[in-house]
């Protein structure tokens, strides 16, 4: 009589792992990198024309822009 023998299901190789693990960390920088662009991108926004009320920009590079509004009476001039 035979004997049927039943393997166990072999373990992910360690070099498998370690390939997968150096993936996902190349990814995450590329993620991480991306991000960093994008935000020295749109921080320095550069505004060609642009027209506002009595307001006329032809070029403008901005930094950090501040909006406050004031509804109460206009400051002494």
């Amino acid at each position: 009589m035979p004997r049927d023998i039943v393997r166990r299901a072999e373990a992910i190789p360690a070099t498998s792992m370690i390939a997968l693990a150096v993936g996902a960390a190349a990814f995450g920088a590329l993620a991480v990198g991306a991000l960093a662009i994008g935000r020295l991108v749109v921080g320095r926004v550069t505004v060609k024309k642009a027209r506002f009320q009595t307001l006329e920009v032809d070029e403008l590079t901005v930094r950090k822009l501040r909006v406050r509004e004031y509804d109460g009476p206009p400051p002494p001039a």
